[in-house]
């Protein structure tokens, strides 16, 4: 025996549970056979069973905690990962660093950090969890917008399921005169100006709607439309438009009675 246990012998049992202890873990904690070198095979193959026990169980410990810390924030994760390659591909591309930093602001105002598989998760649901979802994340926009707030709950709601979020920066032309319309926009937040021949502008604000006159008159746009701030819309496409409206042509109307009020200011200017 060594030199150290004979005078544990007579010591409390708590300074001998705490002897023992550091030694166990000496062996199975540090790179090597701990404090004390074995003496005879019995003591050999248990200090080696003793640090192969440890290895496993520190290799494990270490898995398991990466796992826990990366499961903490996934979606961050996520979208961290995800602007790495566009980082990347911008590197490979050598985009010009004022198109780089747009790039940059954009990610930052459509994702806010975080990225999640939507329309996977949205799609493994239930219709009536999808439905609560959609209207509880639209709230403020139907609240903010009159063609919603007085309009039937079921027509709201499939409108509603039909919409993609989009988010626009400043300067940016959401839709230019002269071309083919296939979807509207409904405005959740931000400004955005409409400019028509006569380079008069109308502004509209959270809660309007524009770009509806191509999708009932199947013509071309009549005006362009600029966002002047970071604006996050959503669009609904043109099919899905006529869709909605075929079961509730009453709400046709009323989005006929904004476009033919437009297309005569439009008309007069």
């Amino acid at each position: 025996p060594s030199a150290a246990v004979p005078r544990l012998q007579n010591d409390s049992w708590g300074k001998q549970y705490s002897h023992a202890l550091f030694k166990a873990m000496s062996h199975m904690l540090c790179i090597g056979y701990g404090q004390q070198a074995p003496e005879g095979m019995t003591d050999v193959w248990l200090t080696m069973l003793s640090m192969i026990v440890g290895a496993t169980c520190y290799a494990m410990f270490i898995g398991h905690a990466t796992a826990l810390i990366q499961s903490l924030d996934s979606s961050r994760r996520q979208y961290q990962e995800k602007y790495k390659q566009v980082e990347q591909y911008m590197s490979f591309h050598k985009l010009p660093g004022d198109t780089r930093q747009r790039i940059h602001e954009y990610y930052e105002h459509r994702y806010q950090g975080k990225m999640f598989d939507e329309e996977n998760i949205l799609g493994e649901l239930s219709e009536p969890l999808k439905e609560e979802i959609i209207n509880f994340n639209c709230r403020n926009l139907v609240a903010n917008m009159p063609l919603f707030a007085n309009a039937d709950p079921n027509f709201v709601t499939a409108m509603l399921t039909k919409l993609r979020f989009e988010v626009f920066q400043p300067g940016d032309f959401i839709i230019r005169e002269g071309t083919v319309g296939k979807k509207m926009y409904f405005i959740q937040h931000g400004v955005v100006s409409i400019l028509t021949k006569g380079n008069k502008e109308t502004k509209l604000s959270d809660g309007s709607y524009f770009g509806e006159i191509c999708l009932l008159t199947r013509g071309r746009r009549t005006a362009s439309v600029r966002a002047d701030t970071y604006c996050r819309l959503y669009s609904l496409s043109v099919d899905n438009f006529n869709e909605v409206l075929e079961e509730y042509p009453m709400m046709r109307r009323a989005f006929e009675t904004v476009a033919m009020d437009r297309l005569d200011r439009i008309g007069e200017e």
